[in-house]
């Protein structure tokens, strides 16, 4: 995977309802699943989207996205929060440019 971005959630109860949840929200998106004992890291191409109403469908109408950085230990990627969702994506191609090129003087 050239880009991968995502979540790196801590093993927990509620791990495998995220990762079905992420999945569900990207569904022309390969999602990558590393298990690492004490933790597991989800990542996709570019971008990958979580939002609440899909992690409330496997964690009950009451789960609040925000509960979400308490199992996510780490991140790759830049984040983007919002009330209803939650989004990773690769660090803008802006800093990715040779010097010179592409970045407003």
């Amino acid at each position: 995977m050239k880009n991968p971005v995502g979540p790196i959630l801590r093993m927990g109860d509620e791990v495998e309802q995220v990762i079905a949840a992420i999945e569900d929200d990207n569904p022309d998106t390969e999602i990558e699943v590393i298990d690492r004992g004490s933790y597991v890291r989800v990542q996709g191409e570019d971008r990958v989207v979580l939002t609440q109403d899909t992690l409330r469908e496997y964690l009950g109408p009451e789960f609040e996205i925000r509960s979400l950085g308490a199992m996510m230990s780490s991140f790759a990627g830049r984040v983007i929060n919002t009330s209803e969702s939650i989004v990773w994506e690769r660090i803008s191609a802006r800093r990715d440019a040779p010097a010179g090129e592409g970045v407003p003087a």
